[in-house]
């Protein structure tokens, strides 16, 4: 999601004569777009300012002056504390007034001092925002829905990006379409919580699996994925959209965050392991060869031996193709953060260790089963070696192969020849490499 709403800043920008450049040295104006799910993310952006603060004072000595602005999250989070702790900074607004930043940007020019915008305004952003998009590639981000009403007593999601809102359908098909003409083949469709989506339809509300059908009729998309999900609001339209709908790609990250129906609830998921395991098996049904990836949660607060235990026992029943793993960061303002029983930093870190070893074990098996295999892989950027190029599988897997310039945007099969930690090697198959 920071991703494409960076790509969104740059675009109003770009009447201002704003465009994005390589390196903070050659700026005239820095964005932070900043994260506040986890502890080490946030502090690393005041770590950042200050190396900032250090280059606004060379540049303003030299005649150059340099504006800094924080934004995302971490924004909406300490709005007044950003500006507090780092004097150097000039602008700073959240996830929901970005596109306000032409404005913004002005009023800094007027001298009217610094700029402080965290509200959370009654119009959407996205009736603002440019109409039109240009294609930054083979695959693009479309952010569907925003927000999270589920409050979740570790996640400052409800609290940072505001309740739950989706886009009208005919808006995102138009966004999409547009794309694909622009030269997109595939297309990643966002939310905080994404399969909450229920846009608005000319007959009605559409659901995810609705959306993914419309999008599906458009002429030159190859692949549509989701990210991410909620196991509560995963319908039984949209699974048997995994396996009726073609380009609707067979890989899901669907985060359980922990093994343990104590914790689940602690953590007010309101989903047991055994929910999560059957939707699963449904899933796959479905469409057997779907892979899978999730997130966990471990150390939350009174997370016993016996809690951690069951966390590994749902990993090794269910099977992960990838999955995230990370220590417990208590968020300040989150019901979480003052629960009794905190677990300590070393046993957090051993027990991470133990999980990350075991999820480990599991995607490089996934990666090894695809050696021999013939996949249809989505080419979308050169390589690092001369003549190489690298592309997607199906289930998300990177693949690098020796291939033309023409490869990139095709969807062309690969003979997978070797399996690594976090990609596969691969070799065109002859009959299909382009000319």
């Amino acid at each position: 999601m920071n991703v494409y709403d960076s790509a969104r800043m740059a675009e109003v920008l770009a009447p201002l004569g704003y465009a994005r450049v390589g390196d903070a040295e050659a700026a005239d104006m820095v964005i932070l777009n900043t994260c506040h799910i986890r502890e080490k993310a946030a502090e690393k952006v005041y770590s950042d300012l200050g190396r900032l603060a250090r280059l606004k004072t060379r540049r303003a000595a030299a005649g150059a002056p340099l504006a800094i602005a924080v934004a995302g999250c971490v924004a909406q989070a300490e709005g007044a504390e950003v500006l507090r702790r780092a004097p150097a900074v000039d602008l700073v607004f959240g996830p929901q007034t970005y596109h306000r930043l032409p404005e913004f940007v002005a009023r800094l020019a007027r001298g009217e001092g610094r700029v402080l915008d965290t509200d959370f305004p009654t119009e959407a952003k996205f009736d603002f925002l440019p109409r039109a998009r240009a294609a930054d590639g083979v695959s693009a981000f479309v952010a569907v829905q925003e927000g999270c009403d589920k409050f979740c007593t570790f996640c400052v999601v409800p609290y940072t990006r505001g309740a739950e809102f989706s886009r009208p359908a005919a808006a995102i098909v138009a966004e999409v379409a547009g794309l694909v003409a622009g030269g997109a083949r595939e297309v990643v469709l966002l939310g905080q919580n994404v399969n909450a989506y229920h846009g608005e339809g000319a007959d009605g509300p559409v659901s995810l699996a609705g959306l993914i059908h419309r999008l599906a009729h458009i002429e030159g998309l190859a692949r549509i994925r989701y990210t991410t999900s909620h196991p509560r609001d995963l319908t039984d339209d949209l699974i048997a959209a995994h396996g009726a709908e073609a380009k609707l790609m067979p890989s899901l990250h669907l985060p359980v965050q922990s093994g343990s129906d104590r914790v689940l609830a602690a953590m007010n998921r309101r989903h047991t392991a055994a929910d999560y395991r059957h939707l699963v098996e449904r899933l796959r049904t479905a469409r057997p060869d779907l892979a899978l990836s999730s997130d966990f949660i471990v150390g939350f607060p009174g997370e016993s031996d016996a809690d951690f235990a069951a966390t590994l026992a749902l990993v090794e029943t269910v099977g992960f193709a990838q999955a995230y793993a990370f220590k417990y960061s208590p968020r300040p303002g989150t019901p979480a953060a003052v629960l009794p029983r905190q677990v300590a930093e070393t046993v957090k870190a051993e027990r991470l260790a133990t999980l990350q070893a075991s999820l480990k074990r599991q995607q490089d098996a996934a990666n090894r089963a695809q050696v021999g295999r013939t996949l249809p892989v989505l080419f979308e950027r050169p390589g690092r070696r001369p003549g190489q190029r690298i592309g997607r599988t199906p289930h998300m897997q990177a693949v690098h192969a020796e291939a033309p310039a023409a490869a990139v945007g095709r969807v062309l099969p690969v003979t997978i020849v070797a399996a690594h930690p976090h990609s596969l090697a691969g070799r065109l198959a002859a009959a299909e490499a382009p000319a």
